[in-house]
């Protein structure tokens, strides 16, 4: 009988061969790595080559669950998805909410691992007791949303169905996976399911995973939900995760015109709170949460909008575009051709900086110019024009354009910067610099430091790396149970908390001290994937424009991060992680992982 909380096995599905086969993980697995993210770095590590292309052929990509998924906790009804991202070329987990997520773990199984590429577009069809691979070539094309939709008509009632959009199938590098309007976004996972022809992923079962202590997870469930409901979360209930927009405004933290400032003069026309007085908006919650953060705004076409921060951010303050309705329509567009509006929004605001600058031939491509914005996305997603160039992601694009480019172009190991001045936040600046998918807000979580009064965000110091490793180690026990990072303030004790989850749930015997080595261990696996594929220090780093000139506006103007300060708080973080000065795990320390290869399965 496998572990409580698990059905004790994945199953491998081989698009080439069109064969697939149930693999069972051992339980010392399961109880070291968990599920979600760990578990399927775990599984990442057993089916990866060293050096790999993350669009070859065998590369895998792995949906994984969590013993949490199908039990009454609120917001455990999630999934990661984890592969080598083609924008970073190193680890990449994306995660997202969904009916997919309570589908998939029905099937009877904690992962679905998808090696080799169909000869044609594809859609798997996965039962408890079937697997049909489904010819998906009248699919392809379509919108993620729109595919599913018709695949579900033709396969009947029950099934849940994540995907691909245009950009995915395109290989544009930070394509999504996307269901029922939610997105596993960043990295470019949708794009590793494009090289693979996979063009969806349909679930439905009926298999129930035993709990080990019912009635103690009922009472629990019922209590995390009254707190989920008060005022930890009251914020996100009411105006969504968009509210910290005027604060990091004010505070001179919002990213404006590719990072040439930290405050931007039309904040104001897209503050939740103007929009909420504009457009006519309803509210939604995730599958199994009780918090509700989602605010459905209706544009002038009619078509639902869900709005977040970063979408605002990244297609709004960063590009200089001001107007609510191009925002809201460009928020639209990436959602229906399936990208992540972070590096979308990233890699145009770089565009617009370099056209102004003269380094391309783009005349329309200037900050504020919200139809060229529009017109950007689409070329992106067509890889038509400059949008082939773009689709590469700022990377790859600066080091093409040349001259100078890469010092402005607003990523960490390949992925753009989400919505936080790293200058003016330097907590939040190393957990950037050190973040094995790169530059990333919901890994690290060090902003929690920079924003309370333990630190001076200004001036980041060696004795507060602690803190920002503490909040690393936090999302790594989260993103692998898999719980909203929203619950964060309504635990008194985080950690305690998620070891007693995990333990009324699969019987373990998990507390506070075992947790935490969950966690670092599951930071040096994905740590140590990245070195199988070619990490060197010198990724651990800002761009240039970081390190070398001040914030010149708002509530942190003059803030500045050295190279040398920068260097000394990575520095510090390796030695905290009880790594080389270099960021190396120790060789007993990689012993330990217990991880298999390709090369000794």
């Amino acid at each position: 009988m496998p572990l409580a909380g698990y059905h004790g096995r994945y199953l491998r599905v081989d698009l080439t061969a069109s064969t697939t086969a149930a693999v069972e993980i051992p339980d010392d697995v399961l109880a070291r790595y968990v599920g979600g993210v760990g578990l399927a770095t775990w599984l990442l590590h057993a089916e990866s080559g060293d050096r790999q292309d993350p669009f070859a052929t065998e590369a895998p990509v792995i949906f994984c669950l969590s013993p949490l998924v199908g039990t009454a906790l609120t917001t455990s009804a999630k999934f990661a998805v984890v592969c080598q991202s083609p924008l970073t070329g190193r680890i990449n987990d994306s995660l997202s909410s969904s009916h997919f997520a309570i589908a998939a773990k029905k099937a009877g199984y904690d992962a679905l691992v998808f090696v080799g590429a169909a000869t044609r577009p594809t859609a798997v069809v996965i039962e408890p007791d079937s697997v049909r691979f489904v010819d998906a070539t009248a699919l392809w094309g379509l919108s993620s949303r729109e595919a599913g939709h018709r695949l579900s008509q033709s396969l009947g009632t029950g099934f849940r169905v994540a995907g691909i959009g245009p950009a995915g199938e395109r290989l544009v590098r930070y394509a999504t996976v996307s269901h029922d309007g939610r997105h596993a976004g960043r990295g470019g996972t949708g794009a590793v399911l494009g090289a693979k022809r996979l063009k969806a992923i349909a679930v439905r079962g009926d298999r129930i995973a035993r709990v080990a202590h019912p009635e103690a997870v009922t009472r629990y469930s019922k209590a995390l939900s009254a707190k989920s409901f008060g005022p930890a979360t009251a914020k996100y209930r009411e105006l969504g995760t968009a509210t910290n927009l005027l604060v990091f405004n004010r505070l001179g933290t919002l990213p404006t015109r590719n990072f040439q400032s930290g405050e931007f003069a039309g904040a104001e026309q897209l503050a939740p709170e103007t929009l909420d007085a504009t457009y006519s908006k309803t509210r939604e919650s995730c599958a199994a949460c009780t918090i509700g953060c989602e605010h459905i705004y209706s544009v002038g076409s009619g078509k639902p909008v869900r709005l977040e921060y970063e979408n605002l951010f990244a297609l709004g303050p960063l590009c200089g575009v001001s107007d609510p309705e191009t925002v809201l329509d460009a928020s639209a567009l990436c959602d229906e051709l399936g990208l992540d509006t972070i590096s979308a929004g990233g890699t145009i605001a770089f565009a617009m900086e370099c056209a102004e600058r003269g380094l391309i031939e783009a005349p329309h491509l200037r900050f504020g110019n919200g139809p060229a914005l529009l017109k950007m996305l689409r070329q992106i997603a067509d890889r038509e024009g400059l949008g082939d160039l773009l689709a590469e992601g700022s990377r790859r694009a600066s080091e093409q354009i040349g001259q100078g480019s890469l010092a402005f172009a607003p990523q960490v190991k390949g992925l753009e910067i989400p919505g936080y001045e790293p200058r003016a936040l330097q907590m939040m600046a190393l957990g950037f610099a050190v973040g094995s998918r790169g530059a990333d807000h919901n890994r690290s979580g060090a902003y929690q430091v920079d924003f309370s009064a333990a630190v001076d965000r200004l001036h980041g110091v060696p004795d507060d790396v602690r803190l920002a490793i503490g909040t690393e180690d936090e999302a790594a026990v989260m993103d692998s149970l898999i719980l909203c990072k929203f619950l964060r303030g309504v635990f008194e004790d985080r950690m305690a908390a998620m070891a007693e989850m995990l333990s009324l749930v699969t019987g373990l015997d998990v507390d506070r001290p075992k947790i935490e080595a969950t966690a670092r261990r599951i930071v040096a696996a994905k740590k140590w994937y990245n070195i199988r594929q070619g990490w060197t220090p010198a990724e651990d780093t800002l761009p240039e424009r970081f390190l070398t000139t001040a914030v010149p506006a708002g509530g942190s103007a003059g803030a500045t991060l050295t190279r040398d300060s920068l260097q000394g708080l990575i520095r510090a973080y390796n030695q905290g992680r009880g790594w080389s000065d270099e960021g190396y795990p120790l060789e007993t320390e990689v012993e330990s992982l217990g991880l298999r290869t390709r090369e000794c399965v």
